[in-house]
Protein backbone atom coordinates (compact mmCIF):
# COMPACT_ATOMS: atom_id res chain seq x y z
CA UNK A 1 0.00 0.00 0.00
CA UNK A 2 1.53 3.35 -1.01
CA UNK A 3 1.37 6.51 1.09
CA UNK A 4 -1.48 8.10 -0.87
CA UNK A 5 -3.57 4.94 -0.70
CA UNK A 6 -2.92 4.62 3.02
CA UNK A 7 -4.00 8.20 3.70
CA UNK A 8 -7.06 7.72 1.54
CA UNK A 9 -8.12 4.55 3.33
CA UNK A 10 -7.36 5.80 6.84
CA UNK A 11 -7.80 9.61 6.65
CA UNK A 12 -7.88 10.09 10.41
CA UNK A 13 -4.68 8.16 11.07
CA UNK A 14 -1.55 10.10 10.10
CA UNK A 15 1.93 8.75 9.59
CA UNK A 16 4.46 10.39 11.86
CA UNK A 17 8.09 10.63 10.85
CA UNK A 18 10.80 9.87 13.39
CA UNK A 19 13.25 12.69 14.03
CA UNK A 20 16.02 10.09 14.19
CA UNK A 21 14.99 7.96 11.22
CA UNK A 22 16.53 10.21 8.55
CA UNK A 23 15.77 9.12 5.00
CA UNK A 24 13.86 5.92 5.50
CA UNK A 25 14.21 3.16 2.98
CA UNK A 26 11.31 1.92 0.90
CA UNK A 27 11.31 -1.22 3.01
CA UNK A 28 10.96 0.83 6.20
CA UNK A 29 8.10 2.82 4.73
CA UNK A 30 6.26 -0.30 3.58
CA UNK A 31 6.78 -1.84 7.02
CA UNK A 32 5.46 1.26 8.73
CA UNK A 33 2.53 1.72 6.36
CA UNK A 34 1.40 -1.87 6.66
CA UNK A 35 1.54 -1.77 10.43
CA UNK A 36 -0.36 1.50 10.66
CA UNK A 37 -3.00 0.02 8.40
CA UNK A 38 -3.23 -3.08 10.59
CA UNK A 39 -3.36 -0.92 13.68
CA UNK A 40 -6.17 1.11 12.22
CA UNK A 41 -8.13 -2.03 11.42
CA UNK A 42 -7.55 -3.64 14.83
CA UNK A 43 -7.95 -0.68 17.15
CA UNK A 44 -10.05 1.53 14.92
CA UNK A 45 -9.67 5.21 14.16
CA UNK A 46 -13.38 5.85 14.56
CA UNK A 47 -14.61 7.25 17.85
CA UNK A 48 -17.79 5.15 17.65
CA UNK A 49 -15.96 2.02 18.83
CA UNK A 50 -16.48 1.19 22.52
CA UNK A 51 -13.63 2.10 24.84
CA UNK A 52 -11.53 -1.03 25.44
CA UNK A 53 -10.44 -2.14 28.88
CA UNK A 54 -7.16 -0.40 29.75
CA UNK A 55 -3.87 -2.19 29.32
CA UNK A 56 -0.73 -0.62 30.73
CA UNK A 57 2.51 -1.92 29.26
CA UNK A 58 5.18 -1.28 31.89
CA UNK A 59 8.07 -2.47 29.72
CA UNK A 60 8.80 -1.02 26.29
CA UNK A 61 11.82 0.60 24.68
CA UNK A 62 12.46 3.37 22.20
CA UNK A 63 14.69 2.43 19.26
CA UNK A 64 14.43 -1.24 20.24
CA UNK A 65 16.55 -3.28 17.77
CA UNK A 66 16.42 -0.28 15.44
CA UNK A 67 12.61 -0.04 15.41
CA UNK A 68 11.52 3.41 14.29
CA UNK A 69 9.05 5.58 16.19
CA UNK A 70 6.20 5.20 13.71
CA UNK A 71 6.31 1.44 14.10
CA UNK A 72 6.43 1.58 17.89
CA UNK A 73 3.35 3.81 17.97
CA UNK A 74 1.42 1.48 15.68
CA UNK A 75 2.71 -1.65 17.43
CA UNK A 76 1.45 -0.52 20.82
CA UNK A 77 -1.88 0.58 19.42
CA UNK A 78 -2.32 -2.71 17.58
CA UNK A 79 -1.74 -4.60 20.85
CA UNK A 80 -4.48 -2.51 22.47
CA UNK A 81 -2.13 -0.75 24.87
CA UNK A 82 -3.59 2.39 26.42
CA UNK A 83 -0.42 3.52 28.21
CA UNK A 84 3.19 2.46 27.65
CA UNK A 85 6.18 3.03 29.90
CA UNK A 86 9.44 3.61 28.04
CA UNK A 87 12.48 2.20 29.82
CA UNK A 88 15.70 3.97 28.80
CA UNK A 89 19.21 2.62 28.55
CA UNK A 90 22.11 4.09 30.46
CA UNK A 91 24.61 6.25 28.62
CA UNK A 92 27.18 4.37 26.51
CA UNK A 93 30.18 3.39 28.61
CA UNK A 94 33.18 1.12 28.27
CA UNK A 95 33.35 -0.61 31.64
CA UNK A 96 33.05 -3.99 33.31
CA UNK A 97 29.40 -3.28 34.13
CA UNK A 98 28.61 -2.83 30.42
CA UNK A 99 30.83 -5.77 29.47
CA UNK A 100 33.31 -3.45 27.80
CA UNK A 101 30.49 -1.63 25.96
CA UNK A 102 28.93 -4.84 24.58
CA UNK A 103 25.76 -4.29 26.60
CA UNK A 104 25.37 -0.59 25.91
CA UNK A 105 21.83 0.24 24.85
CA UNK A 106 20.59 -2.69 26.97
CA UNK A 107 22.11 -4.98 24.32
CA UNK A 108 19.29 -3.96 21.97
CA UNK A 109 20.07 -0.48 20.62
CA UNK A 110 17.61 1.02 23.10
CA UNK A 111 17.74 4.78 23.46
CA UNK A 112 18.45 6.75 26.59
CA UNK A 113 16.87 9.10 29.08
CA UNK A 114 16.51 12.24 27.01
CA UNK A 115 15.01 10.46 24.00
CA UNK A 116 12.45 8.65 26.15
CA UNK A 117 11.62 11.83 28.04
CA UNK A 118 11.05 13.84 24.85
CA UNK A 119 8.99 11.07 23.22
CA UNK A 120 6.78 10.71 26.31
CA UNK A 121 6.27 14.48 26.42
CA UNK A 122 5.16 14.43 22.80
CA UNK A 123 2.69 11.59 23.54
CA UNK A 124 1.86 12.42 27.14
CA UNK A 125 -1.58 10.83 27.13
CA UNK A 126 -0.37 7.38 26.21
CA UNK A 127 3.33 7.25 27.17
CA UNK A 128 5.28 7.60 30.40
CA UNK A 129 9.03 7.28 30.89
CA UNK A 130 11.59 5.88 33.26
CA UNK A 131 15.05 7.00 34.34
CA UNK A 132 18.21 4.94 34.14
CA UNK A 133 21.99 4.95 34.26
CA UNK A 134 24.90 2.58 34.50
CA UNK A 135 24.97 2.18 38.30
CA UNK A 136 28.72 2.56 38.80
CA UNK A 137 29.03 5.62 36.56
CA UNK A 138 30.50 8.47 38.63
CA UNK A 139 27.37 10.63 38.35
CA UNK A 140 24.75 7.87 38.12
CA UNK A 141 22.58 9.18 40.94
CA UNK A 142 22.67 12.72 39.58
CA UNK A 143 21.66 11.52 36.11
CA UNK A 144 18.79 9.36 37.36
CA UNK A 145 17.54 12.05 39.73
CA UNK A 146 17.49 14.60 36.90
CA UNK A 147 14.78 12.59 35.16
CA UNK A 148 12.95 11.62 38.33
CA UNK A 149 12.50 15.33 38.91
CA UNK A 150 11.06 15.60 35.40
CA UNK A 151 8.46 12.95 36.17
CA UNK A 152 10.01 9.52 35.56
CA UNK A 153 7.80 6.84 37.09
CA UNK A 154 10.39 4.07 37.47
CA UNK A 155 14.14 3.44 37.59
CA UNK A 156 14.63 0.96 34.78
CA UNK A 157 15.73 -1.07 33.17
CA UNK A 158 18.65 -1.91 35.45
CA UNK A 159 20.48 -4.36 33.18
CA UNK A 160 24.17 -4.21 34.01
CA UNK A 161 26.92 -6.53 35.17
CA UNK A 162 26.95 -5.58 38.85
CA UNK A 163 26.41 -7.23 42.20
CA UNK A 164 22.84 -6.73 43.37
CA UNK A 165 24.04 -5.70 46.84
CA UNK A 166 26.91 -3.46 45.74
CA UNK A 167 27.17 0.05 47.22
CA UNK A 168 26.33 1.52 43.82
CA UNK A 169 23.09 -0.45 43.55
CA UNK A 170 22.13 0.33 47.12
CA UNK A 171 22.44 4.04 46.38
CA UNK A 172 19.91 3.51 43.60
CA UNK A 173 17.60 1.65 45.98
CA UNK A 174 17.76 4.56 48.42
CA UNK A 175 17.00 7.04 45.64
CA UNK A 176 14.00 5.00 44.50
CA UNK A 177 12.61 4.97 48.04
CA UNK A 178 13.07 8.73 48.38
CA UNK A 179 11.12 9.35 45.17
CA UNK A 180 8.56 6.60 45.71
CA UNK A 181 9.28 4.83 42.41
CA UNK A 182 10.08 1.16 41.81
CA UNK A 183 13.34 -0.29 40.49
CA UNK A 184 12.96 -2.84 37.69
CA UNK A 185 15.83 -5.30 37.50
CA UNK A 186 16.81 -7.65 34.68
CA UNK A 187 18.06 -10.85 36.32
CA UNK A 188 20.28 -13.01 34.12
CA UNK A 189 22.73 -15.48 35.59
CA UNK A 190 26.40 -14.57 35.09
CA UNK A 191 25.38 -11.58 32.95
CA UNK A 192 23.22 -9.01 34.72
CA UNK A 193 22.56 -8.30 38.41
CA UNK A 194 24.63 -10.92 40.16
CA UNK A 195 23.54 -12.59 43.39
CA UNK A 196 19.87 -13.44 42.93
CA UNK A 197 20.05 -16.04 45.69
CA UNK A 198 21.00 -13.41 48.27
CA UNK A 199 18.71 -10.64 47.05
CA UNK A 200 16.36 -11.33 49.97
CA UNK A 201 18.83 -9.38 52.11
CA UNK A 202 18.25 -6.29 49.96
CA UNK A 203 14.49 -6.75 50.08
CA UNK A 204 14.63 -6.76 53.86
CA UNK A 205 17.17 -3.95 54.19
CA UNK A 206 15.43 -1.67 51.69
CA UNK A 207 11.87 -2.32 52.74
CA UNK A 208 10.74 1.16 51.60
CA UNK A 209 11.89 0.42 48.05
CA UNK A 210 9.61 -1.32 45.55
CA UNK A 211 11.37 -3.85 43.34
CA UNK A 212 10.11 -5.41 40.10
CA UNK A 213 11.75 -8.64 38.96
CA UNK A 214 12.21 -9.41 35.28
CA UNK A 215 14.00 -11.67 32.78
CA UNK A 216 15.41 -15.15 32.53
CA UNK A 217 16.79 -15.90 35.99
CA UNK A 218 13.83 -14.27 37.71
CA UNK A 219 11.32 -16.42 35.82
CA UNK A 220 13.36 -19.62 35.79
CA UNK A 221 13.31 -19.55 39.58
CA UNK A 222 9.56 -20.02 39.84
CA UNK A 223 10.63 -23.67 39.81
CA UNK A 224 12.05 -24.97 43.10
CA UNK A 225 13.94 -27.64 41.16
CA UNK A 226 15.77 -25.11 38.98
CA UNK A 227 19.49 -24.62 39.43
CA UNK A 228 21.26 -21.61 37.93
CA UNK A 229 22.56 -22.50 34.52
CA UNK A 230 23.70 -20.00 31.91
CA UNK A 231 22.94 -22.53 29.19
CA UNK A 232 19.36 -23.13 30.35
CA UNK A 233 17.74 -19.75 30.83
CA UNK A 234 14.38 -20.85 29.37
CA UNK A 235 13.61 -24.12 31.16
CA UNK A 236 10.65 -26.17 30.01
CA UNK A 237 8.37 -28.79 31.50
CA UNK A 238 6.38 -29.04 34.73
CA UNK A 239 7.16 -26.61 37.55
CA UNK A 240 7.88 -27.68 41.10
CA UNK A 241 6.13 -25.03 43.25
CA UNK A 242 7.99 -23.02 45.85
CA UNK A 243 10.86 -21.58 43.83
CA UNK A 244 12.89 -18.58 44.92
CA UNK A 245 10.83 -16.17 42.82
CA UNK A 246 7.63 -17.49 44.37
CA UNK A 247 9.11 -17.03 47.84
CA UNK A 248 10.30 -13.48 47.16
CA UNK A 249 6.81 -12.51 45.99
CA UNK A 250 5.15 -14.22 48.96
CA UNK A 251 7.53 -13.14 51.71
CA UNK A 252 8.29 -9.52 50.81
CA UNK A 253 5.62 -6.88 50.35
CA UNK A 254 7.98 -4.73 48.28
CA UNK A 255 8.67 -7.38 45.59
CA UNK A 256 6.70 -7.46 42.31
CA UNK A 257 6.96 -9.34 39.02
CA UNK A 258 7.12 -8.11 35.43
CA UNK A 259 5.38 -10.59 33.11
CA UNK A 260 7.16 -9.36 30.00
CA UNK A 261 9.49 -10.87 27.43
CA UNK A 262 9.96 -14.44 26.28
CA UNK A 263 11.02 -15.39 29.79
CA UNK A 264 7.71 -14.30 31.29
CA UNK A 265 5.68 -15.96 28.56
CA UNK A 266 7.72 -19.15 28.89
CA UNK A 267 7.09 -19.25 32.64
CA UNK A 268 3.33 -19.11 32.00
CA UNK A 269 3.20 -21.51 29.07
CA UNK A 270 5.53 -24.28 30.28
CA UNK A 271 3.09 -25.48 32.95
CA UNK A 272 -0.32 -23.86 32.67
CA UNK A 273 -1.75 -25.52 35.77
CA UNK A 274 1.06 -24.07 37.83
CA UNK A 275 0.66 -20.72 36.08
CA UNK A 276 -3.03 -20.49 37.00
CA UNK A 277 -2.27 -21.07 40.68
CA UNK A 278 0.73 -18.73 40.54
CA UNK A 279 -1.33 -15.92 39.03
CA UNK A 280 -4.12 -16.34 41.55
CA UNK A 281 -1.64 -16.45 44.43
CA UNK A 282 0.23 -13.32 43.29
CA UNK A 283 -2.56 -11.42 41.56
CA UNK A 284 -1.67 -8.22 43.44
CA UNK A 285 2.04 -8.50 42.63
CA UNK A 286 2.19 -9.13 38.87
CA UNK A 287 2.25 -6.45 36.15
CA UNK A 288 1.83 -6.84 32.41
CA UNK A 289 4.72 -5.76 30.20
CA UNK A 290 5.55 -6.63 26.62
CA UNK A 291 9.29 -5.98 26.10
CA UNK A 292 8.91 -7.14 22.52
CA UNK A 293 10.82 -5.69 19.60
CA UNK A 294 8.73 -6.99 16.71
CA UNK A 295 7.11 -4.75 14.11
CA UNK A 296 3.75 -6.54 14.02
CA UNK A 297 1.83 -5.81 17.22
CA UNK A 298 -0.70 -8.61 16.88
CA UNK A 299 -1.07 -12.34 16.28
CA UNK A 300 1.35 -15.18 16.96
CA UNK A 301 4.32 -13.23 15.59
CA UNK A 302 4.08 -10.69 18.43
CA UNK A 303 5.27 -11.97 21.79
CA UNK A 304 3.57 -9.11 23.67
CA UNK A 305 0.22 -9.93 22.06
CA UNK A 306 0.71 -13.61 22.85
CA UNK A 307 1.31 -12.75 26.50
CA UNK A 308 -1.94 -10.78 26.59
CA UNK A 309 -3.82 -13.72 25.08
CA UNK A 310 -2.18 -16.16 27.51
CA UNK A 311 -3.08 -14.05 30.53
CA UNK A 312 -6.67 -13.74 29.37
CA UNK A 313 -6.81 -17.53 29.11
CA UNK A 314 -5.10 -18.31 32.43
CA UNK A 315 -6.15 -15.49 34.77
CA UNK A 316 -9.29 -16.44 36.73
CA UNK A 317 -11.83 -13.83 35.65
CA UNK A 318 -11.99 -10.15 34.76
CA UNK A 319 -11.17 -8.97 38.27
CA UNK A 320 -7.76 -10.63 38.28
CA UNK A 321 -7.13 -9.69 34.65
CA UNK A 322 -7.82 -6.06 35.52
CA UNK A 323 -5.16 -6.22 38.22
CA UNK A 324 -2.58 -7.70 35.87
CA UNK A 325 -3.30 -5.41 32.94
CA UNK A 326 -3.62 -2.02 34.64
CA UNK A 327 -4.62 -1.79 38.28
CA UNK A 328 -1.35 -3.05 39.76
CA UNK A 329 0.63 -0.79 37.43
CA UNK A 330 -1.39 2.24 38.44
CA UNK A 331 -0.78 1.48 42.10
CA UNK A 332 2.91 0.56 41.91
CA UNK A 333 4.01 3.13 39.34
CA UNK A 334 1.45 5.77 40.35
CA UNK A 335 0.27 6.33 36.79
Amino acid sequence: MNEQALKSRFPICHLRASSRAGNRSRRQFIQTSALWAAGAVLSGCKTSNPTPEPIIDIHQHLGYSGRIDDVLLAHQRSMGITKSVLLPAGRPMNSASTHEANSNGLEANCLGNEDCYQFARAHSGSYAFGANEVPDAPDAIKEIEKYLKRGAVIIAEQKFGVECDSPEMQRIYHLAADYGVPVLMHWQYQRFNYGFERFHKMLARHSRTKFIGHAQTWWAHIDRAYRDDASNLYPTGPVTPGGLTDRYLSDYGNMYGDLSAGSGLNALARDEDHARAFIERHQDKLLYGSDCNDVIGFGPGCQGARTIATLRRLAPGHTVQGKLFYQNARRVLKI
